[in-house]
């Protein structure tokens, strides 16, 4: 963008004329600004980008937005800006430059978000889309609103098809992250429990989630079907509503999964009916961006788990199946059927679910319930829980081997000593655990 340009979308003050209109690449972190630059210094709890402007400036950079500007900057002598401009919120500004490129490019934005589900989904999505357009997709979990404006300018200029992720904790984030994208096309995965210690209900996640279409300015909007969604979301556009019940399941196992749906077969690299259902929302957006079945069925095929997700790792003699990106009682469940259908004696290692709020023992109990419950839990397999809270899941487990440990370093030992070195090991709980560790102690 052009220094012009940068004043023109934020409205800036213009504190320090610049010499001649740059074109100019913006930074937010002087540890990798470059020579060249316009730096934007971000704000946060224990940050504050300000502090540093000087040093960006001295590394080459050739200007920089600020709140408050001292004196000494704004001098020429000695001072090599070519431009300094004042405005009132650095992270608001981040989002309307963001906001700026997206409607320079013109990208055709798919938005995601949901309960649990969204990452899986966006990934889904971007591998069939990759079939037909130049797609580029939100890395990792960048989906809050710097995440969100990182994406927007790490996009190739020649970019035909972005899809971002969003995510969120409070009512009104969403509603930030529409403003920025304005969506062409929108996806809720799922309205379940994941932050409900924040929002209090259901009722008002839904309400969270639903702010995706705020500032939509696509006409289709593609949803699990849910009747709470259903009931919540404003929107006067087109309205798709997917569901495993609309889905006929040809073949799975551990690693494949073959389904039919509308008509069309459909084949997956990766088990688990919830990847299926999450699927349905990646084939509905295809369809509406004029993609032919055979491009979908191609780009599906082509679907692979991001790490932390479903990922296959050896440790120690084990193989092990490393889920733990997140967790809460929708994914927990989703992964306790997958297992259970799928293998025959495996080894589980549940973790805590954060963000559950004043019912987060209740929620591990009732997943207790469910596995102890469940019509595929057999005597042989093993489960095994590390952390406070998700002693009251094995509390609830007695129709098979359960045990709980206080540390990862207990669990690790009893792995060693009681489990046969080719079992197969599936790890889930919220990131916060860092059930990576396991993985290492066993190495």
């Amino acid at each position: 963008m052009k220094i012009s340009e940068l004043i023109e979308a934020t409205n800036a003050k213009v504190l320090r004329e610049p010499e001649e209109d740059l074109e100019v690449r913006i930074s937010t972190d002087t540890r990798t600004i470059q020579k060249g630059d316009f730096y934007l210094p971000l704000k946060g709890a224990s940050f504050d980008g300000e502090k540093f402007i000087k040093q960006a400036l001295d590394k080459g950079a050739a200007g920089a937005f600020c709140t408050t500007c001292p004196l000494d900057l704004r001098e020429r002598d000695g001072v090599r800006a070519q431009a300094l401009l004042q405005v009132d919120d650095t992270l608001k500004t981040y989002l309307k430059l963001a906001n700026y490129r997206r409607n320079k490019l013109n990208f055709t934005v798919v938005a995601v978000t949901g309960s649990s589900g969204k990452t899986t989904t966006k990934e889904l999505t971007a591998a069939v889309l990759s079939e037909k357009f130049k797609t580029f997709k939100t890395p990792l979990n960048h989906n809050n609103e710097i995440g969100l404006c990182q994406t927007i300018f790490e996009a190739p200029d020649d970019t035909q098809v972005l899809v971002l992720e969003m995510g969120m904790r409070g009512l009104g984030e969403i509603e930030v992250l529409s403003k920025c994208a304005e969506p062409d096309i929108t996806i809720i995965s799922n309205v379940g429990t994941a932050h409900i210690g924040r929002l209090g209900s259901r009722e008002n996640i839904a309400k969270a989630k639903c702010e995706i279409v705020k500032y939509q300015r696509g006409n289709v909007f593609i949803a699990h079907d849910d009747e709470l969604i259903r009931k919540t979301v404003e929107f006067d556009g087109e309205k798709i509503f997917y569901s495993l019940k609309d889905v006929r399941i040809l073949e799975k196992n551990k690693h494949y999964s073959k389904f039919e749906y509308g008509n069309n077969i459909y084949e997956l690299n990766v088990g688990g009916d919830y990847n299926i259902e999450n699927a349905l929302a990646a084939i509905n957006t295809g369809l509406k961006l004029g993609m032919s079945v055979n491009e979908i069925q191609a780009g599906l095929k082509k679907y692979a788990p991001i790490e932390k997700r479903w990922e296959a790792v050896k440790a120690g003699g084990f193989e092990i199946i490393n889920d733990s990106y997140n967790a809460n009682p929708e994914s927990m469940r989703a992964f306790v059927d997958t297992i259970f259908e799928l293998y025959t004696k495996p080894v589980l290692v549940l973790g805590d679910m954060g963000e559950l709020g004043e019912d987060e023992i209740r929620y591990h109990k009732e997943l207790g319930e469910y596995i102890n419950t469940h019509k595929n839990l057999k005597p042989e397999i093993a489960v095994l829980s590390v952390g406070n809270l998700s002693k009251y899941i094995t509390d609830e487990i007695k129709n098979c081997n359960s045990k709980h440990f206080e540390t990862i370093e207990e669990t690790i030992n009893y792995i060693k000593t009681n489990i046969q070195p080719d079992s197969k090991i599936f790890l889930k709980a919220s990131r916060s655990m860092k059930f990576e560790r396991i993985i290492e102690g066993l190495n």
